[in-house]
């Protein structure tokens, strides 16, 4: 991983995992708060629920004549004391230093929770009932240490999700970089073996050796210059060219890339030989010509040298045969990819069949492939859904 893709890596991080982060705090700062809520109204209910207790054993034990005898309260978080009318103390289970406010009902402090209740009976010294309990607060503790939790492990699982979403975002832009560079590469060698043959050739012609095979020699490498920057052009800029319809008969225009490779193939010793027969069709011209350009330049580069290359037009179906390495079966699933090479050393870049593949689609073309490996390749293209018959 280089430094751009590392610093794209750690910007879509913390964008991510701030952003959800951020997300995520707001819904547990609202969780937070209603947690609260029903803990206080529990809170609230118990004590209330306590008092009237106590306060029904009081009036029970009055109307009876007898004494009030104080007992714990059975839940140990809930405590109390009894206060007679002027506010003092009559029994307390509460802390010595506690203060109660009287002004108020139900209220609490930072560490207590209170419930005041009064009894209105002038024959009961008891009037006021204060409840205390510490539940709350221990709720409030442990709602914080389970939201702390949630936030810990939901930081954990932005981040290894964040982490595996950028892998799989920038995967694709690593790929394709990754091809360009090879692509670049690989252009640079194409090219480079028609320059230095062009440049032999030349050198040659000068010392008047042999001009006849240099002229041919300087004229093929020329035309493979020009089919590799046709290529390269096509498939940069073809998305935005408009197409041009026209009607013509694919056998002119087959038989003048037949014409035109024979030059081209003379440095590996191969011929083509072409049978073709009148086939008209309506289709733009130029990408009528990379498809079939293509496909030779693609036979030529992976025939054996001395073989030949039968090129066939008839029933609508151009037919194109090598006699070369052959495609395996693995290699027939990725050979129509942009930048895919075949596994040898006669050139290419890898987007002459890509080419292919892709106006074959644009044109509901049917596109057929057999190979034997070490024996033979043949490509077929079929016209018959553009034919258009006289």
């Amino acid at each position: 991983m280089n430094n751009d893709e590392k610093n794209a890596l750690r910007n879509f991080l913390f964008i991510y995992v701030t952003s959800t982060l951020f997300l995520v705090s707001v819904i547990l700062y609202i969780y937070y708060g209603n947690e609260l809520k029903m803990a206080q109204e529990t809170c609230n209910m118990e004590l209330k629920n306590a008092s009237m207790q106590i306060k029904a054993d009081i009036l029970d034990k009055y109307m009876k004549n007898k004494d009030f005898t104080p007992e714990k309260f059975p839940k140990e978080n809930i405590r109390y004391a009894l206060m007679d009318k002027d506010k003092n103390l009559i029994f307390s289970y509460l802390d010595d230093k506690f203060k109660i406010n009287y002004s108020k009902d139900i209220y609490e402090n930072s560490s207590y929770n209170y419930f005041i209740t009064t009894i209105n009976e002038e024959n009961i010294p008891i009037k006021y009932i204060v409840m205390e309990s510490c539940q709350l607060q221990r709720d409030k503790n442990d709602i914080k240490i389970l939201l702390l939790i949630k936030l810990v492990i939901s930081s954990i699982f932005i981040a290894c999700i964040g982490y595996l979403l950028s892998k799989i975002l920038l995967n694709p832009a690593r790929k394709r970089v990754e091809s360009m560079d090879k692509f670049i590469k690989d252009s640079a060698h194409e090219l480079n073996t028609p320059i230095a043959v062009l440049m032999t050739s030349v050198s040659m012609l000068k010392g008047g050796k042999n001009p006849e095979k240099m002229m041919k020699y300087i004229l093929s490498s020329s035309k493979q210059i020009s089919q590799i920057y046709n290529d390269i052009h096509f498939s940069a800029f073809n998305e935005i060219n408009e197409d041009v319809f026209e009607e013509f008969d694919l056998k002119d225009l087959v038989a003048e890339s037949v014409d035109y490779f024979n030059d081209i193939s003379i440095t590996k010793n191969i011929k083509i030989d072409s049978i073709l027969f009148s086939c008209f069709i309506k289709m733009d011209k130029t990408k009528t010509q990379k498809l079939v350009n293509n496909i030779i330049s693609n036979a030529i580069k992976y025939s054996y040298k001395d073989s030949n290359i039968e090129v066939v037009l008839e029933n609508n179906i151009l037919s194109v045969k090598d006699f070369g390495r052959g495609i395996t079966q693995e290699e027939q699933k990725e050979i129509f990819k942009r930048y895919k090479r075949g596994n040898n050393n006669e050139g290419g870049f890898g987007i002459g069949l890509d080419i292919v593949k892709r106006i074959c689609i644009e044109y509901n073309l049917h596109l057929n492939l057999k190979s034997e490996p070490k024996k033979q390749t043949i490509f077929e293209v079929d016209f018959s859904s553009i034919v258009n018959k006289k």
